[in-house]
């Protein structure tokens, strides 16, 4: 697929949680290849620091919304406000997430809420925003960034581990209903990725009593090749399940790591 490929030429997409880390990665991956870009976040200072990134490379659309994923206000604003500004959204990647670790035993019923309501019910609202367009037009790609977390089970991720096997779970079951309207669904699912939510893992890892040093080896060693994923390799996933190449697959959680899942 070369760099040069414009193959999302006049396409607008959505990027939820598209001001750093993966997110952003997708941005720039997207408007390389021609899309006009809409990236979502709760912080618009945050937000408008990416995006005059991107503008500063010729030819680039790029819009900013401030958006809760867990409000329902919020999000239909957000998605209103950016058709109004860059047209019918054609792409949507429900990127926005959050992690926290406890055992099972210390995960309160706030820690709980806030990660099923941010990963799991934020991928839902956003996706009801765009589904009636898409069906519409006949044409649409959703993809959803998931974890190897949706794909097995993770020893003081209970709350996590539950929110990304849902958002498996509705990946799967939204491409067999929008497959006839030539809309595909996907998710990738990424191991540790080099974020600020594995930095954030870290954390909680020497809350529990490790060393920083060992909480960084026990991430690393669940990843047979040794090192993190890097969010370009993200990116380009995600960039390839929105290219014609791909219009056959929807319904996939495809692993991007190292490995770790197969």
């Amino acid at each position: 697929m070369p760099d040069t490929e414009h193959f999302l030429e006049g396409m607008h997409a959505v990027i939820t949680g598209g001001s750093r880390g993966i997110g952003a990665a997708i941005a720039r991956d997207f408007v390389e290849r021609g899309a006009r870009v809409t990236i979502m976040g709760r912080s618009s200072q945050t937000l408008e620091l990416q995006a005059q990134k991107l503008r500063g490379e010729r030819g680039v659309t790029i819009s900013v919304e401030e958006c809760d994923v867990t409000d329902g206000e919020s999000v239909s604003n957000a998605f209103a406000r950016s058709v109004a500004t860059l047209g019918p959204i054609q792409i949507l990647v429900n990127n926005a997430g959050t992690a926290k670790s406890r055992l099972f035993a210390q995960t309160t019923r706030e820690i709980w809420d806030e990660l099923i309501a941010v990963n799991l019910t934020g991928t839902y609202l956003c996706t009801s925003e765009v589904m009636p367009g898409m069906m519409e037009a006949k044409s649409g790609r959703v993809v959803n960034v998931a974890s190897t977390a949706g794909l097995r089970g993770y020893k003081t991720m209970t709350a996590y581990c539950a929110s990304k096997h849902g958002v498996i779970g509705m990946t799967r079951a939204l491409a067999q209903e929008t497959a006839k309207y030539g809309i595909t669904v996907n998710a990738v699912c990424p191991s540790y990725t080099d974020t600020d939510l594995t930095g954030l893992a870290v954390k909680n890892i020497v809350n529990l009593g490790k060393t920083e040093s060992e909480a960084i080896a026990m991430i690393t060693g669940v990843i047979p090749r040794g090192t993190l994923i890097s969010v370009e390799e993200v990116a380009s996933a995600v960039t390839w399940l929105c290219s014609p190449a791909a219009s056959g697959v929807t319904g996939i959680a495809l692993p991007i790591s190292g490995g770790e899942v197969s």
